[in-house]
């Protein structure tokens, strides 16, 4: 298979935050149980629908990453009006134009892990949390906090498959986030072998990722208490 065409309007991107610290926040439901304000003083990079929570958050992201159809279709007017740089896969870019914040990221197939050029595309590696651990080394970030990472899901049937979710939604930080709507299972096998080559790839380059989610499940990343690490 033919790799996927470049995307040159990336290269602006390279090393924007080098030497910085950036965090990732993730959607899962222990967001719930933090007081979010102090990311104000910190560079976001947002994951899907985080939108549905800024409105109590207290903070605004820099940097917006989007890689599921699903998600793109349902928020993409939402998503659209936000004011951030946004990186959106190729698979959900149809529903997402390019524009002054959007850029289409091309996505990539095994025996990629793990990309370290965005503008060749990234891997998203069962989770959209992947494909921002990909932007942000491509932005030349020193270490990268995630936050909302739960790792854990009530779902049935097998990883993949489409399903709609009766009810509200326990799975994200907001009981609304899919309620009624189509979603795609998750595949955590798929995630972790994802995360462990991202790890990989970050402390080979002399950098670190830190998992300061709130009773996480995640086993992957070095842990941290997000109190400790943003001295609150």
């Amino acid at each position: 298979m033919d790799a996927p065409a470049p995307a040159p309007r990336l290269a602006r991107f390279r090393d924007l935050h080098r030497g910085q610290r950036g965090v990732i926040v993730c959607n899962g439901p222990s967001l719930n149980a933090m007081d979010l304000g102090f990311l104000r003083r910190e560079v976001v990079i947002g994951l899907n629908k985080i939108h549905l929570g800024l409105g109590r958050f207290g903070f605004y992201p820099r940097h917006l990453v989007v890689v599921n159809p699903k998600v793109a279709e349902q928020s993409a007017a939402a998503i659209a009006a936000m004011t951030c740089m946004k990186f959106v896969g190729a698979r959900a870019a149809v529903h997402l134009p390019e524009d002054a914040f959007t850029y289409h990221v091309p996505v990539l197939k095994p025996p990629v892990l793990f990309s370290t050029d965005l503008t060749r595309g990234f891997r998203e590696g069962g989770t959209v949390t992947h494909a921002a651990l990909q932007v942000a080394f491509w932005m030349g970030f020193a270490e990268i906090v995630i936050v909302g990472m739960d790792h854990r899901f009530a779902f049935e049937g097998p990883p993949n498959a489409a399903r709609r979710m009766e009810g509200p939604d326990p799975n994200h930080f907001d009981p609304g986030y899919f309620a009624g709507q189509v979603w795609d299972n998750p595949d955590l096998a798929l995630s972790e072998t994802a995360y462990a080559e991202a790890r990989r790839v970050w402390e080979g380059a002399g950098r670190r990722i830190l998992d300061a989610t709130v009773d996480g499940a995640c086993t992957v990343f070095e842990k941290a208490d997000y109190r400790r690490v943003f001295g609150l």
